[in-house]
């Protein structure tokens, strides 16, 4: 089962980087939590929420994968969305995460190249009861395109939280809300 349990996006500022975050809450059988801090398990983790993100676009937006990136695109190379650095795995006892630090992309300012990241975060809620973890999608100090800036700056921040954000913070929830289909596959390692 699952919950999406809260929202977290900041006010869009008509400068600077913007940030938001959704999280849910996602009950397991105790056996699958050992599985979840492997680095190979938060790789097909990534690959769901990437492979989710293809599927809602019926395939107009894909994800090229690299050695040293991750870019997606829509319909062809020549037009990347979104270019990525290979992603970094970080486990511990009881949490994993994979996060992806933006490199550039046509939906990235140029002053925001280089800044900013993308990051799947699982942990465990607690030790005592039915086996809980936290997912948490959050995308930190990204630098809108689409805002502009200058004497455009305010109506671009206006445009981007009612389009490309909300865009963003959908396809996290419905990402979410996949993982209870997703749970059995992921956890046997299935692609």
């Amino acid at each position: 089962m699952i919950v999406v349990a809260s929202d977290e996006t900041e006010r869009i500022p008509q400068t600077g980087a913007v940030s938001s975050a959704q999280e849910a809450l996602v009950t397991l059988p105790e056996s699958a939590l050992e599985e979840l801090w492997r680095p190979a398990t938060l790789e097909l983790l990534a690959r769901s929420y990437w492979r989710f993100l293809s599927k809602i676009s019926l395939r107009l937006v894909r994800v090229i994968y690299e050695p040293a990136s991750r870019t997606v695109v829509l319909l062809s190379r020549r037009l990347p969305l979104l270019r990525f650095h290979a992603p970094e795995y970080e486990t511990g006892a009881l949490s994993g995460t994979v996060t992806w630090r933006i490199d550039r992309g046509l939906l990235v300012a140029r002053q925001g190249r280089g800044h900013g990241h993308l990051r799947i975060s699982v942990r465990r809620v607690d030790d005592a009861g039915p086996a809980r973890v936290r997912v948490r999608l959050e995308v930190r100090n990204f630098y809108p395109w689409l805002r502009g800036g200058g004497r455009f700056a305010r109506l671009g921040a206006w445009f981007y939280a009612r389009t490309q954000l909300r865009v963003h913070e959908a396809v996290c929830r419905g990402f979410l809300r996949s993982l209870a289909r997703l749970e059995p596959e992921l956890l046997r390692g299935e692609r």
